[in-house]
């Protein structure tokens, strides 16, 4: 688009560039490298995005980690061969989510799920070339999933893991309440703006890859825009930014 905002610019730089790097959700090196291994555990991946949910995304990334820990492994078959009951009971004692027992059934159907239509081999959803909307829609089938987790699961695909898709229209931003701030704050959008229309801006701004933007207005949230006492002179579109607090 023509007069490309900054915020856009500088995610389409990040984008562009060819170095993959792994999610950095939480603070722990070793449950990283879990989420990050699309190789041997594609599913690690897919598990911590469904508990992605009502909660910090920090706790619900550990999830995976705090399983593998648990029972001492993450290879697929074992996870499957774990009943629901058994499930229930290692998300409650050891408080892995708000709603213990809702994830644990949604963690035990990812894997049936996966099992049935993907032969345990999660990197079947995102191999091959597919389209945006392909990979969305796989993420949506998932029970507990929706447009939310979904677009995030492909955008984080697209944009770290550097999955190649045929194209990417179809991977909408996902609001949190820092892209909430920032794409307020900036004045993209008004005070009482809506999640539908923070999405549809995002398209207006970049229609070829709308969620594009997500990670960069989640960085300046978390690192600039702070809810109290934001650093504006310190952040990286601070030049653009209408500061309508």
């Amino acid at each position: 688009m023509t007069n490309e905002t900054l915020i856009v610019k500088i995610a389409k730089e990040r984008f562009q560039s060819s170095k993959a790097y792994s999610v950095q959700f939480v603070d722990n090196a070793e449950a990283n490298d879990l989420i990050s291994n699309l190789k041997d555990y594609p599913h690690a991946y897919v598990l911590a995005c469904l508990m992605d949910r009502q909660v910090k995304a920090e706790r619900a990334w550990m999830i995976p980690f705090e399983i593998k820990n648990s029972i001492g492994t993450f290879d697929f078959n074992d996870l499957l061969n774990i009943s629901l009951d058994e499930y229930k009971t290692i998300f409650n004692d050891h408080k892995l989510h708000r709603f213990n027992d809702t994830m644990a059934g949604i963690f035990h159907l990812a894997l049936v799920h996966l099992q049935n239509k993907y032969d345990g081999d999660a990197s079947l959803i995102w191999e091959g070339n597919p389209s945006s909307a392909a990979v969305v829609y796989r993420f949506m089938e998932f029970k507990g999933s929706g447009p939310k987790i979904s677009t995030m699961a492909a955008n984080i695909l697209a944009r770290n893991f550097k999955v190649s898709f045929s194209d990417y229209y179809s991977i909408d931003i996902s609001p949190d309440v820092h892209i909430i701030r920032v794409m307020k704050r900036m004045g993209f959008v008004p005070k009482d703006a809506s999640n539908e229309m923070i999405v549809y801006k995002a398209r207006e701004l970049n229609p070829e890859f709308p969620g594009v933007i997500d990670f960069s207005c989640w960085e300046i949230g978390r690192i600039w825009c702070r809810p109290n006492d934001p650093i504006c002179d310190e952040c990286i579109v601070a030049s653009e930014c209408q500061k309508n607090f």
